[in-house]
């Protein structure tokens, strides 16, 4: 059979090494997509053989081919209208029953298949032989041994891929015996027969044991080819109730126990007599790690050194990373137009707003690369599934899954994560219900970027219970994310799809550098071109809403006065001074310039050569400059250098009055003040309402706009002291209102795009911001006016909504999954 173009589909059950396989034939040649109109990831590549370029794809991992989970379908849709030139089927050689039962759908498909053994040094360890002649007379198919992880086996892969593809399908497929469901399929295919679009575009047996089995999409594609469909399907119907009144089983149930009986006769006539082996190694691992007692202790350290590894010791590496962007910062700034003494052109402004909101994401990449890098070590070691298995009790009660706790360690399940990467390890989640259910509510999880703002207000209103105020915070979270999982499970989410509990226990594996390295640099740069590019407009829009519509006439006039003023202050202290004539006109702004640019330079300075050397650039740059900055022993100098820091001050205080006002008149101020009727029963007035407004866009946003909001009187006052000061009528129970509301706040931009890419619908995305402010608001407002309305102190009401949370979580665990 000769094509054009030759495309090979690699199919096979989770942790048969399909992926190694994979990366092993196509090399670097890989591309990442998504399937249409779905969010499952499709990965394909390329090689050359025998001069020929052969296409590649790495289908989702399945155990069958059914319709329960989107990955199933994506799968299968392929096999049946891409029509591949061979599907290579990758098995797990030490575990052939179960991976058998995927292999016979294969071959009921009618696909040209080459049958992977994949994993063939994992057998042989376990003293495990398969005749590989023998298994190609009982399936009539082509069969390979491998072991890809080390090299073995790929040419003879590669050779047999080609000559499939070549060859002409077998007269005879393989056919596996119902027993008494024979009778009732020969009726359906008899059925079938007359209507030509189906009979030629599917495979008669297939399509018949699909419809038999009670399968969804195989009825939808009757409806779609069938001239009358209703009636096929009436007829398919009763044939389903016929065979099970007659033999009191579920024909789907049946269908599954014939193909596990004959994968169980293939699988003992293929294996050669092998004398008594000693246990597997991973299975008496398994003793310990998945123990009653044990497991849930290793399963705790496990999930604290990925947090330590990835959240800590990832956020250290950014010290490094840091000076890199904010070289990058310094360089755009010395290619935009200078600032004045009070304005700053608006190129200027937007660039360097731009480029914060950018470096603001790049500064993470350090986390998420060893944060993929050990995920990628947790999968491919096989240590993942068993960390689903554990937490799959406790998860399921709260209509979740097992493996949501990788997404919510990574969101912050105590304090410290991030929505970004957690939302991103969704996709691994096979239950469509639970993987949005964990998708909508990971970010009302403690990322690292709401501490801030719990540590300003604990330290202001629970100064004398900072341990218990941060401990009630941190965990407080967990007990509104699992009743609200159910709830959404139960209300909005009720019509997805679930999918069965379906886990393996694969045997362990030492990874390898080459397979953690790559999948963790395809993950970081998944993350760069997807995120940044959508999040670089949103960051425009949050600019414009600060910005304008910005001064009137009048406080422009104001401003350009004081500016007058303060400069004329400083020429008439600095007359006589023989320095006064080097800081005339222009150049007084470009002395205050080469300061900020000096003190900056020093403060990133590290140790004393650096710092000698900083004083050697910045002294050639300029030295009429440099000895104002530092005048050593020079009197005229010194006096220059007292005035023109009072300059400077006076300066820095004129621009955060004219930020402060700017914001205040700014769109988002005007949103802010008509908030506040509506907010105060919450227990926010306007600036909280900005501060909370400006954080859509980064979470660490809400305490530096308070910081711009709140004026800094003195040089050095903190945050604490001017807010203190600013909100005279502030109590411990505003504190907790707003500490709970932020805990709760919808997802910063970067989250709501990764909720967008997961989810595959703006709807979703849209449904992520909106219902968090609704319930955020409703749970500020029972503490703010619910705590004044029964007389309780803030601490009182902590206690009090600490017990209402676990109530609830206790009461909503008992109520029953649909």
């Amino acid at each position: 059979m000769g094509r054009e173009k030759t495309l090979v589909a690699l199919a096979g059950q989770p942790n048969t090494g399909k992926s190694t396989v994979f990366n092993a034939i196509t090399g670097a040649s890989q591309h990442v997509a998504n399937y249409p109109g779905v969010t499952v990831e499709k990965m394909t590549g390329s090689y050359r053989y025998d001069g020929a370029k052969v296409e590649v794809v790495d289908l989702p991992g399945t155990y069958s081919l059914t319709s329960y989970s989107l990955e199933e379908r994506v799968s299968r849709d392929f096999l049946l209208h891409e029509e591949p030139s061979v599907v290579v089927n990758v098995a797990d050689a030490s575990n052939l029953k179960r991976n058998l039962y995927l292999t016979f759908q294969l071959l009921e498909m009618q696909v040209p298949l080459v049958l992977d053994l994949n994993m063939m040094d994992v057998a042989k360890r376990r003293g495990i032989e398969i005749d590989v002649k023998e298994l190609e007379k009982q399936l009539g198919t082509t069969v390979v041994p491998t072991a890809i992880r080390n090299g073995t086996g790929k040419k003879e892969l590669l050779k047999s891929i080609h000559a499939v593809s070549l060859s002409e399908r077998p007269s005879e497929p393989f056919r596996i015996d119902y027993g008494p469901l024979e009778s009732f399929l020969t009726e359906i295919e008899g059925e079938l027969s007359g209507n030509g679009a189906l009979w030629a575009n599917y495979p008669p047996r297939w399509l018949t044991v699909k419809l038999m089995e009670g399968d969804d999409e195989a009825r939808r594609l009757v409806r779609k080819n069938h001239s009358n469909p209703e009636l096929l399907l009436a007829f398919v119907e009763k044939k389903r109730q016929a065979f099970e009144s007659e033999h009191a089983e579920k024909p789907e149930r049946h269908v599954a126990f014939r193909r596990y009986h004959v994968a169980d006769d293939i699988t003992k006539a293929s294996l050669k007599p092998k004398a008594a082996s000693s246990q597997p190694l991973s299975d008496k691992a398994d003793q310990f790690i998945c123990n009653r007692f044990l497991g849930p202790l290793i399963l705790v350290g496990v999930i604290y050194l990925l947090y330590y590894l990835s959240i800590v010791q990832g956020y250290n590496l950014t010290n490094y990373t840091w000076p890199l962007l904010a070289k990058l910062r310094s360089l755009t700034e010395s290619i935009l137009p200078n600032p004045g003494f009070i304005e700053e052109p608006l190129i200027r402004s937007l660039t360097l707003w731009f480029v914060d909101s950018i470096n603001a994401l790049l500064n993470y990449i350090p986390i998420f690369f060893i944060l993929f890098g050990l995920i990628a070590i947790l999968e491919d070691s096989g240590y993942m599934p068993r960390m689903a298995f554990m937490l799959d009790r406790l998860f399921n009660k709260f209509g979740l899954h097992g493996q949501s706790t990788l997404p919510m360690v990574l969101g912050g399940i105590y304090v410290g994560g991030c929505a970004v990467p957690a939302v991103m390890s969704c996709k691994g989640i096979p239950d469509e219900r639970a993987r949005f259910a964990t998708i909508l509510t990971i970010p009302m999880l403690n990322c690292l970027a709401k501490v801030p703002l719990y540590v300003l207000l604990i330290n202001i209103y629970f100064v004398g219970h900072k341990g218990l105020a941060m401990f009630f915070i941190s965990t407080i979270t967990l007990l509104m994310v699992l009743p609200v999982a159910k709830i959404l499970t139960r209300t909005v989410l009720k019509k997805k799809e679930t999918s069965p509990f379906i886990m393996e226990m694969p045997p362990y594996h030492v990874p390898t550098i080459r397979g953690v390295l790559g999948r963790a640099t395809e993950r970081v740069w998944l993350f760069i071109r997807k995120i940044i590019t959508i999040v670089a407009v949103i960051a425009i829009i949050i600019f414009v809403l600060l910005q304008f519509p910005g001064l009137s006439n009048e406080r422009k006039a104001y401003y350009s006065t004081q500016k007058d003023l303060v400069t004329a202050n400083f020429y008439k202290k600095i007359e006589g001074n023989p320095y006064a004539e080097h800081v005339q006109g222009k150049n007084l702004m470009a002395l205050v310039i080469y300061w900020d640019k000096y003190k900056n330079a020093k403060m990133m300075a590290k140790g004393k050569d650096a710092a000698k050397a900083i004083n050697e650039r910045f002294k050639e740059e300029n030295p009429i400059f440099f000895k104002i900055a530092q005048p050593k022993k020079d009197k005229d100098a010194k006096k220059l250098n007292r005035a023109f820091k009072k300059v400077f001050s006076a300066r820095k205080k004129l621009l955060r009055e004219i930020k402060k006002e700017k914001i205040d008149n700014s769109f988002l101020g005007q949103i802010g003040h008509a908030m506040e009727p509506y907010t105060k029963w919450a227990g926010f007035n306007w600036r909280i309402n900005v501060s909370l407004l400006a954080s859509f866009a980064a979470k660490e946003s809400s305490v530096a706009t308070l910081g711009a909001l709140y004026e800094q009187e003195e040089e050095g006052e903190s945050l604490e002291t001017r807010m203190e000061k600013g909100e005279k009528g502030f109590t411990p129970l505003h504190a907790l209102a707003l500490m709970l509301f932020m805990a709760l706040y919808p997802p910063c931009i970067a989250t709501s795009i990764m909720v967008k890419i997961q989810t595959g619908k703006i709807r979703w995305m849209v449904f992520s911001m909106i219902f968090p402010i609704v319930l955020g608001i409703m749970v500020a407002t029972l503490i703010f006016s619910g705590g004044n309305l029964l007389g309780l102190s803030g601490l009182q009401a902590m206690f009090a909504f600490y017990g209402l949370a676990l109530a609830i979580t206790i009461g909503m665990g008992f109520l029953k999954n649909e």
